[in-house]
């Protein structure tokens, strides 16, 4: 069922949807028994205001415990009791590859976004990712979501990632000090925030490519002030990107 965003109701006693309502416990406990179904959880945030926000406030965040538990709880470790860019953003970057529309974040490429049934996610490749100095940061990467065949540009992989506390992180301190440049159009597609890019500020360390396994001068990725990662790569035919991985 598809249901059209409603912006204007604040579920007020005048609400038409109050009626029949059903309390934040007994939504909570539907869900409880529909394994938090991301798919549904969307659906409801679109009936109204006051329901998108329980959304965002509860249903989201126990989508992504269940989702990734023991990440969440690193994530969460520093005290903080929120996730930057809210947990609908981390919901939806734990299923959703955004790809890329041609003349945007990777400009020859055009590779719709869609929902992947289930990506691991590594806090120990996530090192990979990051210079020397930045190292003792988190950051959380998935592995390279594969589209083959694509033509002059061949095997694409696109990966995203998210950081811990990435507020007070070196890598984001280093972008600062660089002065590096915010995207002049384009934003992070889970939360919507603006995007440094990683390879003009000249952060990608070698090792990102040797843990892809793709060809070295062929990545590039994007972080955003809340954290989120997004990126891609051309990757190596299997037998290249084997031996790569003795290399690293």
């Amino acid at each position: 069922m598809i249901l059209a965003k409603q912006y204007r109701c604040i579920h007020s006693a005048s609400c038409q949807c109050t009626k029949g309502h059903l309390s934040e416990d007994v939504i909570f406990l539907v869900f409880y028994n529909l394994n938090w179904n991301p798919k549904l959880i969307a659906t409801l945030s679109c009936a109204c205001k006051w329901f998108d926000d329980f959304a965002k406030r509860v249903l989201w965040k126990e989508f992504c415990r269940t989702r990734a538990p023991k990440m969440m709880l690193d994530l969460q470790s520093s005290g903080s009791h929120s996730v930057d860019g809210n947990w609908r953003a981390l919901g939806k970057l734990l299923i959703y590859c955004a790809g890329s529309k041609k003349g945007g974040l990777f400009t020859n490429i055009h590779i719709p976004g869609h929902f992947v049934y289930q990506t691991r996610f590594s806090r120990t490749s996530g090192r990979s990712f990051l210079l020397p100095q930045c190292r003792t940061d988190v950051l959380y990467v998935s592995d390279p979501c594969e589209h083959l065949d694509q033509g002059e540009e061949g095997d694409i992989g696109f990966f995203r990632g998210v950081f811990k506390s990435f507020s007070s992180s070196k890598v984001k301190k280093m972008l600062i000090k660089k002065s590096a440049k915010f995207h002049p159009t384009e934003v992070c597609p889970y939360c919507k925030a603006k995007l440094w890019n990683m390879l003009q500020a000249k952060m990608i360390p070698q090792s990102a490519s040797c843990r892809l396994g793709s060809y070295e001068d062929c990545v590039e990725y994007y972080v955003c002030l809340n954290g989120h990662m997004l990126g891609f790569c051309t990757l190596l035919p299997l037998s290249d990107s084997e031996e790569a991985s003795e290399l690293e």
